[in-house]
């Protein structure tokens, strides 16, 4: 027979499942109008009952950040407007010349980072990064989404780079750095692009293996392919519109 718990034994365990919650909704690891994971889900990832589970998701509904829909989960409405802080990257947006700057802009930041793991790495944070390399490998052969495995590998390496300012960065930035996510949520969940799941876990391959075995340069120029790669991605799709107008704006 399983034991109540106390009130506010309770209470502490909701506001931490609800503290983690809000802290990635307002790092953009859920976008507006995504689902959170499903109630048995989230008792599986914090260890906590349903009724914790519960009184967190309430915690985050009187907050404004999600919405329960009937039959059909809870979902993500935005994270809080209070912070005033760095919003380079948060807002929506169907320009393509928005994010041919982001991607510049990142160059300068994952560049600098890919180097710096491969000279700091740690064997734990190697293997990490390699993890997620597999796990990217591993969605994209059965065709299911890449979005997280791409952001959390760009976070591992943030990581390993063992500057603290580097993972900073990319948890403010939150997994809407990845192009293909922001555009989805400005087009409302439609993908706008061709996959592309291949020649990205190609490229995520090199800058591993660049890091791996310790040559920053490689890392470096590696990491730099990889973000240019997607520059002339966009413009390229940028350069095909005829007068700049439609979904996808220059």
């Amino acid at each position: 027979m399983a034991v109540a718990e106390p009130k506010t034994f309770r209470r502490s365990l909701s506001s931490q499942a609800a503290e983690a919650l809000r802290s990635q909704i307002e790092a953009g690891y859920y976008a507006p109008g995504d689902k959170l994971p499903t109630e048995p889900a989230l008792v599986g990832r914090f260890g906590f009952s349903r009724t914790v589970i519960r009184e967190a998701i309430a915690a985050l509904r009187a907050d404004g950040l999600v919405e329960s829909r009937q039959g059909a989960g809870v979902f993500v409405l935005g994270p809080s407007q209070s912070d005033g802080g760095l919003k380079l990257f948060t807002g929506r947006t169907c320009k393509i010349s928005d994010i041919i700057e982001e991607l510049e802009f990142r160059i300068g930041i994952e560049v600098e980072a890919a180097g710096l793991a491969a000279l700091r790495s740690s064997p734990a944070q190697e293997a990490e990064i390699q993890a997620q390399v597999d796990r990217f490998a591993a969605l994209a052969s059965q065709n299911l989404p890449t979005d997280d495995a791409d952001f959390q590998f760009h976070m591992a390496i943030a990581a390993a780079s063992n500057n603290g300012r580097f993972r900073a960065f990319l948890e403010h930035v939150g997994r809407r750095m990845i192009p293909r996510v922001k555009f989805r949520s400005a087009m409302g969940g439609v993908e706008p692009l061709p996959n592309r799941d291949e020649p990205i876990l190609d490229e995520h391959r090199e800058i591993g293996e660049a890091i791996l075995v310790r040559d920053p340069d490689r890392a470096r120029e590696a990491m730099r392919r990889h973000l240019v790669t997607g520059i002339e991605r966009y413009r390229a799709l940028r350069n095909s519109r005829d007068d700049g107008g439609g979904a996808l704006k220059g």
